[in-house]
């Protein structure tokens, strides 16, 4: 659907009140300090393919995208800045905003649940590991040469008590 719009800008490209519009447009987004670095590219591109677009989008429109992503993002953060710690944004101001998009409200929610989920799993996992790593060092004390110092160590400590009682 967006290769099909950018199709068209081709022949806008070459009028020139399209350029002067772009280049303002251009200027308001980026400060008038040249290109700015593209952030989301290689994600909006995977997304745009994963709803249907070519595998390769036209850079126009991934760049027409990313702003309007960015714009969001800003504007959301300044809202979330707005109504709770003054210059701090926290996941409840993000959620009291979307509160009343139930598809954005959703989307959020499914989120955090994994997000515990993911740090429930990450933490049994590195007790798991830590569990394993102990259970494996206590087999390697006993293996070899480790057993026979530890019977010879053992033997002595019980002759030299039985003989210290004595």
């Amino acid at each position: 659907m967006i290769q099909a719009l950018g199709a068209g800008m081709a022949d806008e490209e070459e009028d020139p009140t399209f350029e002067e519009e772009n280049e303002e447009i251009r200027g308001g987004a980026e400060g008038g300090q040249g290109k700015r670095k593209r952030l989301f590219s290689k994600e909006l591109q995977c997304m745009m393919y994963g709803f249907g677009d070519d595998q390769n989008p036209y850079t126009e429109s991934v760049d027409i995208l990313e702003d309007l992503v960015i714009e969001f993002i800003t504007e959301m953060t300044h809202k979330a800045m707005s109504i709770g710690r003054q210059g701090r944004v926290q996941v409840e101001d993000i959620v009291f905003l979307i509160r009343k998009d139930p598809r954005k409200f959703a989307r959020v929610k499914d989120s955090l649940t994994m997000n515990e989920e993911l740090k429930r799993a990450r933490k049994a996992f590195d007790e798991l590991w830590i569990l394993t790593f102990f259970v494996l060092s206590e087999v390697s004390l006993f293996s070899g040469e480790t057993i026979f110092n530890n019977y010879i160590f053992h033997s002595n400590v019980l002759i030299s008590s039985h003989v210290n009682e004595k």
